[in-house]
């Protein structure tokens, strides 16, 4: 089933599962920012935490499988 909705020059559509996707007809940044704002602030705390530590662990294995594990430091020279 799926939920869709017109706002501007955009197109809005939205499964059961809040999976919504963003449709326009041009490049819009800004349309697109707020989509990704509406987006976020319909989460909860604990989906918020939840993205954030996925991501944190997809970007560590990104790292580990590149081969630099370790993040770049700033070594303060005397």
């Amino acid at each position: 089933m799926t939920l869709a909705g017109r706002r501007g020059d955009r197109l809005l559509s939205a499964e059961v599962n809040a999976m919504a996707v963003l449709k326009t007809r041009k490049h819009d940044e800004r349309a697109e920012i707020e989509f990704e704002l509406d987006y976020l602030a319909s989460l909860t705390t604990q989906q918020r935490f939840d993205m954030m530590l996925r991501k944190s662990r997809e970007i560590a294995a990104l790292r580990k499988r590149h081969g630099r594990r370790r993040t770049t430091q700033i070594i303060k020279r005397t």
